[in-house]
């Protein structure tokens, strides 16, 4: 068959059982393997439904610009749309995505401006808040928004789910996929309910996302919100393709399983795929265990190709450096806080409290930084070195309040996290928090981590 363009062949992507991994699952296990689009995943049907629909709509105009806030992929299938129908794009990314995503995009024709990861939504350096910015000032511009943009969710309910369907001639009775802008995964598991209400959905989420506990308790809590690496899966915000009716469960999912698995899925499978589909892999097949039964038929999506990986995951020496290595006995952030104490207290300052008495409480304490609380949220730090050198340029602060003078919070890290990521963010920041599985929050410092390796 002969194509106009390359975006005609989007889409009828094959499904591949999955033999030596799933060997001990009841029932069956099909991979959707979406690195066979041609922009090596499965956003290059959203992205292509969304430049149509913004045509159709008049929002996007001939000799236009496309800018996008994206972990890579969907930059890929905006830029071949692009490339197809002769618009100019420009992509923001945060800096936790590898460089092979970033030089993918720039190969095609595209401009990439990187943000920094470890801001909030808001934050105007953020690369949600860049692309809108640009979008505001560059002329004839569109911006897509993946996140709130229905024509996402849309593509998949009128093309994965149907071909899922089809591919398995009704039989499938569970889908898993992960969930980031949640197109993927809600598009398609509200066309299979429509055909068959009984399909279980499940939704993979990761660690620092407040997907999970959203859906379980209906609170948006930004105490679940702290760094993690896996890209393309978990958000800090709740984007409107997430139609959490259509999702009956969620589980998540390490960045060192998600690591793992990934490389796995390559070796025994011979599937060369992306993170994020290590982490459906791992947690669908973890829910299958105790859930999928003789008969049973689970479908899940492997979004992206292993190609934009290669610095990160199919790396040894990343790998190794991250704790991910199987060879490797790491020590975690809990197995720093099992050690302490069940009376064990954070030693706080409220914000409220007088510089005077905070200083008091950390010579008391014998501690050189100490976090600055409002009830029972964190919301700032003092560190000695810069309270010291701001008293002595302005002597009367120590008079004032905490929040006058507190610094920046400490950040939450994963209890799963590795003594190699601790001592990088420590190395980089001051100590970091982690909240235990009773929702205590701990302290974890310099100290703490050279106390290991004398043991």
């Amino acid at each position: 068959m002969i194509y106009n363009s390359i975006i005609e062949t989007i889409g009828n992507t094959p499904m591949i059982r999955l033999n030596k991994l799933a060997k001990d699952i009841k029932g069956e296990v099909l991979v959707k393997v979406e690195y066979f689009n041609p922009g090596n995943s499965m956003k290059d049907r959203m992205a292509l439904k969304m430049v149509e629909d913004a045509e159709k709509a008049g929002l996007l105009k001939p000799g236009g610009t496309i800018i996008e806030g994206t972990s890579g992929n969907t930059g890929m299938g905006l830029a071949l749309a692009a490339v197809a129908k002769g618009y100019k794009c420009i992509f923001t990314m945060a800096d936790k995505q590898s460089k092979e995503k970033i030089d993918i995009l720039k190969a095609v024709g595209a401009e990439v401006i990187v943000c920094p990861t470890n801001v909030t939504p808001d934050d105007p350096r953020s690369y949600y808040s860049v692309a809108k910015k640009l979008n505001r000032d560059i002329p004839n511009s569109f911006y897509p928004n993946q996140y709130d943009n229905m024509s996402n969710s849309a593509a998949h309910y009128e093309t994965t789910g149907p071909e899922i369907w089809g591919d398995t001639d009704g039989k499938i009775t569970h889908y898993a996929a992960g969930v980031g802008t949640g197109g993927s995964m809600c598009g398609t598991a509200k066309f299979l309910k429509e055909q068959n209400p009984e399909i279980v959905t499940v939704g993979i989420d990761t660690y620092g996302s407040v997907f999970k506990k959203y859906k379980e308790t209906g609170i948006f809590d930004e105490k679940e919100i702290y760094p993690y690496l896996t890209e393309g899966i978990g958000e800090d915000i709740l984007p409107k393709n997430v139609n959490f009716d259509v999702i009956d469960h969620f589980v998540k999912v390490t960045d060192k399983d998600a690591a793992v698995m990934t490389r796995r899925l390559a070796r025994e499978e011979g599937l060369f795929v992306g993170w994020s589909c290590g982490s459906a892999v791992h947690g669908a097949l973890e829910y299958a265990k105790e859930n999928l039964k003789e008969g049973d038929t689970m479908v899940i999506i492997l979004p992206d190709h292993g190609t934009r990986y290669l610095g990160k995951v199919y790396n040894d020496d990343w790998m190794r450096n991250h704790g991910f290595l199987e060879d490797k006995n790491f020590s975690t952030a809990r197995d720093i806080i099992a050690q302490r104490p069940a009376n064990y207290q954070l030693i706080a300052v409220n914000k409220s409290d007088s510089v005077k008495a905070a200083i008091a409480l950390m010579n008391r304490a014998s501690v050189s930084q100490i976090p600055v609380v409002d009830g029972e949220e964190v919301v700032g730090s003092l560190t000695d070195t810069k309270l010291l050198s701001k008293i002595i340029e302005s002597p009367e602060l120590k008079d004032g309040k905490v929040e006058e003078i507190m610094e920046p919070s400490m950040q939450f890290v994963a209890l799963d996290s590795t003594l190699d990521v601790l001592s990088s963010m420590i190395e980089k920041e001051k100590a970091v928090l982690v909240r235990d599985s009773n929702e205590k929050i701990h302290i974890i410092t310099k100290h703490d981590i050279l106390e290991v390796f004398t043991k």
